[in-house]
């Protein structure tokens, strides 16, 4: 069942699924005009003949339908592992099961009109469907599950490019619209005829004897049902022996044909894949430590991605490695902790004015750095930074206020005093820092240039309380300490410093300054000036509070 290359199939599903999509959505169209009338219904039918019933139609429909079916069972067959996201699974499940509810629906319309050109119309083909409830609910469900498969293959194809975000709205409303007005449709459009027609004609029977009609379903039926199961045989059958795939803390033996995604996923190791496998991102690639030299040569989809994420020559995508030999992987991309962390709960005393330490930290030239990077990639990286910033904050004893595009806030001193808060604020500089140095080295291969940072840091009387609106409230903090801290921000980057931080926080730490240099620095909606320490590199200021500490013979 293997046939064409890897591109080609894709490029084929992608035109039949089209074709199907357009057919789907003409035919729900049609539907939707029940809710006019059945003569409009009727009307539009004639042009919707024209196109599907034309010869050209009819091979483009019922050719994309077999294409489209022969490449699902072809990629079911491919696929080494059931264990799949819940999506793909619906995606898989809604396309095999359709069918099935459409064989009736199709022998008693379009079979019959080719075999007695008796006419398929609305007019006798709602009553036939309306009068029996079962036959009306599996047309639904059928309607259904046809339009869904349809939207969860277009989204997995849209969802990574760059101008989905922003018709999203469009898309979900138009996904939910289509199918409800094409079921409003059938139904209002039903019932308009209980006093158009004669009851006799609801039991209408067809014009092609009923036992003709039945051989042809159960043909149909057993076709799909031979196709399948045979399917789901062949796939269980071992061939061409097995591989051994050793991971960094354990070694798996599976068959060959495997992935390396998916052998991860038969043994239920976490590996991280956000566009399920598809080669459309690169966060399930792979450092190949063993075995390189034996393996199939990359594909041209897989070629193109590791291309744009200057991957060196022994990285691979793990979706699109299928071993042939034995191999020794590293994977690059953690699965864990992939999210940011949680802020911590608000605390009970809101709307209180309390002295506190501000951080602002920003990543320097990021919109840049994301035109460079794939979009599930761009992702990735910002929420490994913020991962950075949160377990810094969170471990010296401070709190995430909000993460701001490629920025954040965080607060110190809710709890404790102005001093030990100080303190706190400065560690956690140090620590981000060094976490960025970490994330260069291990992004070195795929950054054109490395992440750089600029914070800004203030301390003094504000206002804490929670703050916004139903799910969006917060606890946050308000005042000039928070302006001035976001405008010592803005001064790191113009000094091309890591780091501007206030005098005052400095003092309040227990730190000495005669010996650094300092700069009186105005600051717009604030009346005199702010001296600030710019400090070039963020990790000095750790050995500052060493040496603090050993003066005063307070323990490291």
């Amino acid at each position: 069942m293997k046939f064409a290359s890897s591109r080609s199939r894709k490029r084929l599903h992608l035109l039949t699924g089209a074709c199907l999509g357009l057919f789907l959505l003409t035919h729900f169209s049609n539907h939707a005009l029940g809710l006019v009338s059945v003569d409009a219904m009727e009307e539009m039918r004639w042009w919707f003949n024209l196109l599907w019933r034309s010869w050209i139609g009819t091979v483009l429909l019922y050719g994309s339908l077999a294409v489209h079916f022969i490449l699902a069972l072809e990629s079911l067959y491919r696929r080494q592992t059931l264990r799949m996201p819940m999506r793909e699974a619906l995606k898989i499940i809604f396309g095999l099961s359709f069918p099935f509810l459409l064989v009736t629906h199709v022998t008693n319309t379009r079979i019959e009109w080719m075999l007695t050109g008796y006419g398929d119309g609305y007019y006798q083909v709602l009553p036939r469907l309306w009068s029996n409830p079962v036959n009306a609910s599996l047309q639904s469900l059928a309607l259904i599950l046809a339009w869904s498969h349809g939207c969860l293959g277009a989204w997995f194809w849209m969802r990574g490019r760059d101008w989905y975000p922003r018709y999203f709205l469009f898309f979900y409303s138009f996904a939910v619209l289509v199918p409800l007005l094409a079921l409003l449709g059938f139904a209002v459009g039903a019932r308009s005829l209980d006093v158009g027609l004669p009851s006799e004609t609801w039991f209408m029977p067809a014009r092609t004897p009923p036992e003709i009609l039945g051989q042809i379903r159960l043909s149909i039926m057993t076709t799909l049902v031979a196709a399948i199961s045979g399917t789901l045989i062949a796939r269980a059958i071992p061939a061409g022996g097995k591989v051994r795939i050793t991971y960094p803390d354990r070694a798996i033996s599976v068959a060959k044909g495997f992935s390396v995604l998916e052998a991860s996923r038969a043994a239920g190791i976490p590996h991280l894949s956000i566009c399920g496998g598809r080669g459309r991102c690169s966060t399930c690639r792979v450092r190949v430590m063993e075995g390189l030299e034996r393996q199939p040569p990359a594909t041209e989809a897989e070629r193109a991605t590791l291309i744009r994420i200057r991957a060196p020559d022994n990285v691979r995508l793990a979706c699109q490695l299928r071993p042939s030999h034995s191999l020794s992987i590293s994977p690059i991309l953690g699965a864990d902790n992939v999210g940011v962390k949680i802020q911590p709960t608000e605390q009970e005393a809101a709307g209180r004015e309390r002295r506190i330490a501000v951080l602002f930290c920003d990543l320097r030239d990021f919109t840049l750095l994301a035109q460079q990077q794939l979009p599930f990639d761009t992702v990735f990286l910002l929420n490994r930074y913020f991962e950075t910033i949160g377990e810094a904050v969170e471990s010296t004893g401070g709190v995430i206020d909000k993460f701001i595009g490629d920025g954040a806030l965080a607060i110190f001193g809710l709890n404790n005093s102005i001093e030990e808060a100080c303190e706190q604020a400065l560690t956690a500089t140090a620590r981000i820092a060094k976490g960025v140095e970490v994330l260069n080295r291990n992004f070195t291969s795929e950054l054109e240039r490395p992440l750089r940072i600029a914070m800004g840091m203030h301390a003094g009387p504000a206002i804490i309380g929670q703050i916004g609106y139903g799910r969006a409230s917060s606890l946050t903090a308000v005042g000039d300490t928070i302006n001035a801290a976001s405008r010592l921000e803005g001064f790191a980057k113009e000094y091309d410093a890591q780091l501007a931080v206030s005098a005052d926080v400095v003092r309040y730490a227990g730190l000495t300054v005669n010996d650094r240099e300092s700069y009186n620095i105005s600051i717009r909606g604030r009346a005199g000036t702010l001296e600030t320490l710019i400090v070039q590199r963020a990790v000095e200021i750790e050995a500052m509070i060493d040496a603090a500490k050993q003066a005063s013979g307070t323990p490291a």
